[in-house]
């Protein structure tokens, strides 16, 4: 059942971004490493997919809403395995198990079309 809104959604990205950004310094994983590099690439991936989607809150209207939803889908679950892929679940693993899992719980509960857009009518 998708019951949050595309504006909502927009929302929740820039903040999840920002916290993506900074959370390598509040949690104590800021040494550089790969810990520390999948939260900003994908922090820094949110912003620029957020900007170019075709939504309420998007810049460059470029990608439908849908696809958007899968790339978060896809994002939020390599970054909730990357620590045992990139090899660092000795150190940390929690902060990334989290922070994936949420986006891609969000993507799935996520209206597809902006309020503003009718939805594609299923033939």
């Amino acid at each position: 059942m998708r019951f949050v809104p595309t504006r909502v959604h927009g929302v929740i990205d820039y903040i999840y971004a920002l916290l993506l950004i900074g959370a390598p310094y509040v949690l104590d994983f800021s040494g550089g490493g790969a810990p520390q590099w999948a939260f900003w690439l994908l922090g820094f991936g949110v912003i620029g997919l957020a900007l170019l989607t075709r939504f309420e809150l998007g810049v460059i209207r470029l990608v439908p809403m849908p696809v958007h939803l899968g790339i978060d889908v896809l994002a939020g679950l390599l970054l909730a395995a990357s620590p045992w892929l990139l090899g660092f679940a000795d150190r940390v693993w929690a902060p990334h198990l989290v922070f994936g899992l949420l986006e891609a719980g969000l993507a799935l509960v996520t209206r597809t079309a902006p309020e503003d857009q009718p939805a594609r009518q299923a033939a």
